[in-house]
């Protein structure tokens, strides 16, 4: 793919080259630069696409219900892309790839292009690669593009902000996990699922959840989050979330509200990009000046305390900037 130009590149990928696609999947982590040139390529307007996201706790199935969406969205003609969000191996950085273990079953579907990528640290479990890769699953021309991030509860509310609908999982066993959620991912879920319904608790679970969705503020746009109870290894329940996944995809459609999002997506997606890209350029300028040995060197000395020596190098990085060096 390397003897390829930016322009060919990107045109494999628009064309869903699986090949192509992958190796810019697998750039886009090693953050190359002729990945940023590609995905420029790459811009697809809002709306196109069916993006959902499903969240929640570990433990909660959401890979196995991951799988049974792929298999209702597959009946009903659909072509579907899924980035599963592992957490990061501490020793190479790379994701664990069990979601994508669990979903093996669709490995041979043409229709269907499951990829892990690592969190990388992200609590939001939303790292620039995984932005990247939504971008690029877009551009392949799927219809729906699922991102499963990593179990990290009220933390993964980043992706609500870059998804159209998104999807909280739960279970009868996380009842004190309901109480800990209000004031996070449960005001921004549009869909509430309790996962293992055929475990005892589901009345009380039940209840909870809607309670705990009922002290949420009343969201603008009017929607009313369902609670849709499934087994997930019975596939039971699963047409039943399709069908409110279509219904609120027909409520954001209406008036402004596919708009709306688009500003939302476009803010947060610049957040994402404005912070990685700071990073880049400060390491960057201080590479093979020793002075990031310097100061790790005098913090363990205790000369000096972690935010007075990030506020240094801060600094010195906006004098150099200002003087365009």
């Amino acid at each position: 793919m390397s003897a390829l130009s930016v322009e060919q590149w990107a045109q494999k990928v628009k064309e869903n080259d699986r090949k192509a696609a992958a190796k810019l999947i697998s750039a886009i982590e090693r953050k190359e630069k002729i990945a940023r040139d590609i995905l420029k390529q790459l811009f697809v307007p809002v709306g196109k696409t069916t993006v959902l996201g499903v969240t929640g706790s570990a433990g909660a199935g959401k890979s196995c219900l991951v799988s049974c969406l792929i298999s209702a969205f597959r009946k009903r003609g659909k072509t579907v892309a899924v980035i599963a969000v592992d957490p990061s191996s501490p020793f190479t950085g790379g994701a664990f790839l069990g979601d994508r273990l669990r979903m093996q079953v669709h490995g041979r579907d043409k229709g269907v292009y499951i990829r892990s990528m690592a969190s990388r640290g992200y609590l939001g479990g939303l790292a620039r690669g995984t932005v990247d890769a939504m971008r690029v699953m877009e551009a392949m021309g799927h219809d729906i593009v699922i991102v499963e991030t990593v179990g990290t509860g009220q933390d993964e509310i980043d992706v609500a902000r870059l998804v159209q609908t998104c999807i909280l999982v739960l279970t009868p066993t996380m009842g004190d996990d309901i109480q800990a959620m209000k004031a996070g991912i449960m005001e921004v879920a549009q869909i509430a699922i309790l996962n293992k319904a055929d475990m005892p608790g589901k009345e009380k679970a039940i209840l909870d959840l809607e309670v705990a969705l009922r002290m949420r503020p009343t969201a603008a746009d009017g929607w009313s989050v369902p609670v849709v109870p499934t087994v997930a290894t019975t596939e039971e329940g699963i047409d039943e979330v399709v069908g409110h996944i279509e219904n609120h995809q027909a409520h954001i459609r209406q008036g402004d509200g596919m708009k709306k999002f688009a500003f939302q997506k476009a803010e947060k997606e610049g957040s994402v990009l404005i912070k990685d890209e700071i990073e880049r350029v400060i390491f960057d300028h201080i590479r093979g000046t020793g002075l990031r040995r310097k100061y790790l060197e005098k913090i363990v000395a205790g000369e000096i305390d972690p935010y007075t020596a990030v506020e240094e190098v801060m600094s010195l990085f906006i004098k150099k900037s200002a003087k365009g060096v």
